[in-house]
């Protein structure tokens, strides 16, 4: 993992199209902008981690899928 220092209003390019910048600092808290292509997925981490323990959580569920047998009719 690359560690670096910013202050506010500068910045850091990633690749040759994605830029990070330092838009606000509040106490211990830092506000960034990500100036990024649309093709490129941008999510907050404990996101993607909440998607993928709903997902683990899913497919370990039973199926809740009831299969009806028919009986043939007298006719």
């Amino acid at each position: 993992m690359l560690v670096l220092s910013r202050k506010d209003g500068q910045q850091i390019v990633i690749g040759e199209d994605i830029i990070v910048s330092v838009v606000r600092l509040e106490g211990n808290r830092v506000q960034i902008g990500i100036d990024a292509p649309q093709s490129v997925r941008i999510v907050r981490r404990e996101l993607v981690i909440f998607d993928d323990e709903s997902r683990l959580a899913s497919e370990r569920e039973p199926s809740t899928v009831e299969r009806k047998d028919h009986e043939p009719t007298a006719s």
